[in-house]
């Protein structure tokens, strides 16, 4: 049987052990500043299977954005990627088409485009949802969290992850109305579920393209 290989991080805010298993990480294993070393190798023969599969999946997550070539999804649509400069430094969208830098500029200049249209995505259908549900929130940021597409404090503030825009536009509306219905329900109790089918009744599907295709938003 073939060894895991992993490394193992420290964490003074870890209560417990807990392993991830990341596209650009790979498996890692966060301990508690003070747990014993032999926590780490413990943790990893427990969930093996767990740590195989998902292995796994990233290498079909690998394949598949790799098979799309010079294109990227964007909300269910394929915008194709044009290299029209070699001084270009910023992406520009022109139709179903991004023109984009040539060579290592071009994935660091894909992502900031994709940050800053996640803003303007985003902001208008979180307004409108909240709106509909007679809620507020305080503020919005975008970031590229590697555990969570989004989140919503008890301060109201929203957090939600520009790799959404690779998902079809179903998935980030469901995304969004899950964070609005925190804003009156924070756990996730059947409450929060009866509220969150009432307002976005086809989540369960979107919930299932995230657990399968999930792994294949990156760039």
């Amino acid at each position: 049987m073939e060894e895991v290989v992993y490394r193992v991080r420290r964490s003074d805010r870890a209560r417990r052990v807990r392993v991830t298993v990341d596209a650009t990480r790979g498996v890692e294993v966060v301990l508690p500043r003070r747990a014993p070393e032999r926590e780490a190798a413990a943790a990893i023969r427990e969930l093996r299977p767990w740590i195989e599969r998902r292995v796994a999946e990233l290498a079909d997550a690998r394949a598949a954005v790799a098979a799309r070539g010079d294109s990227v999804p964007y909300l269910g649509r394929t915008l194709a990627l044009v290299t029209d400069s070699p001084r270009r430094s910023r992406v520009v969208r022109r139709g179903d088409a991004l023109l984009v830098p040539a060579g290592p500029a071009r994935a660091p200049a894909l992502e900031r485009w994709y940050r800053r249209a996640a803003r303007l995505e985003i902001e208008p259908r979180l307004d409108r949802a909240c709106e509909l549900a007679g809620a507020t929130y305080s503020r919005l940021t975008i970031r590229g969290q590697r555990t969570r597409w989004a989140s919503c404090s008890r301060t109201g503030a929203m957090s939600f992850n520009w790799r959404l825009l690779l998902a079809p536009e179903e998935v980030l509306d469901y995304v969004i109305w899950h964070e609005v219905c925190h804003l009156e329900v924070m756990d996730h109790s059947p409450r929060f579920w009866r509220l969150l089918a009432n307002r976005s009744p086809g989540y369960r599907e979107q919930v299932r393209w995230l657990r399968v295709h999930g792994a294949t938003l990156l760039l």
